[in-house]
């Protein structure tokens, strides 16, 4: 189990997102029983979620928002580009493999049923906040069969073997959910570098988004699908 203390020797602050009550109670009574995590804020729709997070600036967010259409995934890009040392998780009532793939997209770490145990909940937090990309094992198997049947029309002729080692490298850690700043840390290089790097596989593999790149990943083995994380 992952101790999120020994990531920066700090307890997880968590923000609360979701329109019932009931439903933050229930979170709130369950997560301030977790001696490495603390509520800091509590907010009823995205804009007030928004306000709330400049000033309390969350290790980790919890939006359980049923938005409809695009808006779920417009508050999420708010939310990081505001907050983006942030992890976002998603507490969602409908289990779907694309939304999935659009949330991480939009820059959330993680995606977790409502009617999750209330264990995995605890363990996604702490896996988002460690900097992984947690998503839950009832819709494992929906989006590895879904990724499967969608790229193999498009990247059949599309090969890994064509990227560099450090270009494989990069495109792991990009798929497991790291930004240029934490993959040029990691690798000892300026952000630019991995700009640069991150263009030529863009180029090389003909996809245009992180969505993409985590479907691409998964699909030639270069991550894996377990029961907690992709990429983990």
């Amino acid at each position: 189990m992952i101790d999120a203390q020994t990531k920066d020797g700090m307890t997880i602050r968590i923000v609360l997102v979701d329109d019932q009550e009931i439903v933050r109670a229930g979170m709130r009574l369950l997560l301030q029983s977790q001696s490495d995590m603390e509520i800091v804020g509590e907010a009823s729709q995205g804009t007030e979620a928004l306000a709330l997070c400049r000033q309390v600036v969350p290790h980790v967010v919890i939006t359980a928002i049923e938005l409809p259409g695009q808006a779920s995934l417009e508050f999420t890009r708010k939310l990081k580009m505001q907050n983006p040392a942030a992890s976002v998780l998603a507490l969602i009532l409908h289990e779907d493999a694309q939304h999935f793939l659009d949330m991480v997209g939009a820059g959330a770490s993680g995606y977790i049923p409502k009617r999750a145990a209330t264990t995995d909940l605890v363990t996604a937090i702490r896996t988002v906040h460690a900097g992984q990309v947690y998503v839950h094992p009832s819709i494992a198997q929906s989006l590895a069969q879904g990724l499967y049947q969608r790229t193999q029309g498009n990247h059949d002729k599309l090969h890994s073997g064509d990227l560099e080692p450090h270009e494989l490298q990069v495109l792991e850690m990009m798929a497991q959910g790291a930004r240029n700043k934490e993959i040029a840390m990691r690798l000892g290089v300026h952000v630019r570098t991995v700009a640069r790097y991150r263009a030529s596989i863009q180029h090389k593999l003909n996809l245009h988004s992180r969505a993409d790149l985590v479907r691409y990943a998964v699909d030639k083995g270069l991550v894996s699908l377990d029961r907690r994380t992709i990429l983990g």
